[in-house]
């Protein structure tokens, strides 16, 4: 018997209503803020993310699905941003429209060891907004985040904010860290230490609690910000103090990929234990650039789905109306009767279904009643003879027989109540 590789999940019939649900809630949520939805492929060139997420990150030194091909290595995205950027890029969509605002829905893939919110498999709800640098699209961002996860019914998150800065500032702050951390070196992790001479910053994203504890009692201000970089914060903070989102600044917060410049956040739930993520972005002032484009200003997040199904309960218990009217047909003759039922309704509009499985009366409506269905139509050598169609009202516990120019109206009219 096979089985599902490790760290992936099937999302069963049963669960994927609260996946539509929230889906369907975020395209609403893009479309007020103009978000477009884009759609890039699941696998790009390996050196794309290389070459974006910097060559000492761990995604990119442990964590990349990789796929070979004779001479080309390809791999399964690990996260989208690169995607979107390369695809803005390539279908050259600065010299169209210049400013864009992107969103997307899908899988990405890390090779890791699976716990509770982390897969190898994972999904995530983000967007990008390309070609400007203002720091009110950084509040813009930061509230769209927000209010995607008030509509998902959340409450209790944290939203964590700082600046890294520019380049110049980031350099900074490295030398800073190292000046710091250098009488600390032998207690950091084995992979802190190959951090420490490589890129300091990733120190402070170090999951290992003696790293962290390490990290906690260092002083770290933003006298490594320039002037533009302290005054772009500020109206941030402004603008997310003028719209009542509620955020609390972070220093220790880098992000762990080294494309972020400026402004990055994280979004965290007590919930969800030590992986407390929900969700996290920042800009990406180079990325662009660095790809091959122009030199233009960015910034995007996103959302894990499962980690916000995890604690987003009211997304997964609210269920939607059941409309599903079920026909069952009694013998043969009644078969071509109900395959034409089916029909009429289906081009009505009205979700329904069958037994293609022979039942009985009696075994058929218990399918019909485990299914939900609230209204049930039967059909056998009584109503064919009679010209009509028994509708059963599985909520009230009554039937009646409609007459076939009355039956539409009969069931919206039920359905409705």
């Amino acid at each position: 018997m096979f089985k599902r590789v490790p760290g992936t999940k099937d999302i069963l019939p049963g669960e994927v209503l609260a996946w539509q649900k929230l889906e369907e809630k975020a395209k609403q949520i893009f479309s007020l803020y103009n978000y477009k939805e884009i759609r890039p492929p699941l696998i790009e060139e390996a050196s794309l993310f290389n070459r974006s997420l910097g060559e000492s990150a761990e995604i990119v030194q442990k964590q990349m699905f990789l796929i070979s091909n004779k001479d080309d290595l390809y791999c399964l995205r690990p996260e989208a941003t690169a995607s979107v950027v390369r695809a803005y890029i390539e279908n050259n969509l600065h010299k169209q429209t210049g400013f864009v605002k992107f969103y997307y829905k899908g899988a990405m893939f890390r090779l890791e060891r699976p716990q509770k919110g982390r897969l190898r498999q994972f999904h995530h709800l983000g967007c990008e907004a390309i070609g400007s640098g203002d720091p009110h699209l950084d509040t813009e961002v930061i509230s769209l985040a927000d209010n995607l996860l008030k509509a998902f019914g959340l409450k209790d998150y944290r939203i964590k904010i700082n600046s890294l800065g520019c380049l110049k500032d980031k350099k900074e702050l490295s030398i800073k860290l190292k000046n710091s951390l250098e009488a600390k070196l032998e207690k950091l992790c084995a992979d802190c230490k190959i951090r420490f001479r490589n890129n300091p910053l990733r120190i402070l994203d170090c999951k290992i609690e003696s790293c962290q504890e390490i990290v906690r009692g260092l002083q770290i201000h933003d006298d490594y910000l320039c002037p533009e970089c302290k005054a772009h914060f500020s109206k941030v903070r402004a603008g997310l103090e003028a719209l009542n989102i509620n955020y609390e600044i972070s220093p220790l917060l880098v992000r762990g990929l080294d494309y972020y410049t400026r402004t990055v956040f994280e979004i965290a739930h007590k919930d969800l234990g030590a992986q407390d993520a929900l969700g996290a972005g920042g800009r990406y002032d180079n990325l662009v650039k660095e790809l091959g484009g122009p030199d233009l200003g960015a910034i995007g997040f996103a959302l894990g789905v499962e980690r916000v199904l995890l604690v987003a309960k009211s997304v997964g218990e609210e269920v939607l109306q059941n409309r599903l009217v079920y026909i069952i047909t009694l013998g043969e003759p009644a078969k071509s009767q109900g395959l034409k039922l089916l029909d009429k309704l289906r081009r009505a509009g009205i979700t329904s279904d069958t037994d293609y499985e022979n039942k009985s009366l009696k075994s058929a409506l218990r399918l019909a009643n485990d299914s939900g269905a609230p209204l049930v139509l039967i059909v056998g050598e009584n109503e064919l003879n009679k010209d009509v169609v028994t509708l059963k009202d599985m909520r009230l516990k009554e039937q009646k027989e409609v007459r076939y120019d009355d039956l539409l109206a009969q069931i919206e009219l039920r359905l409705r109540e």
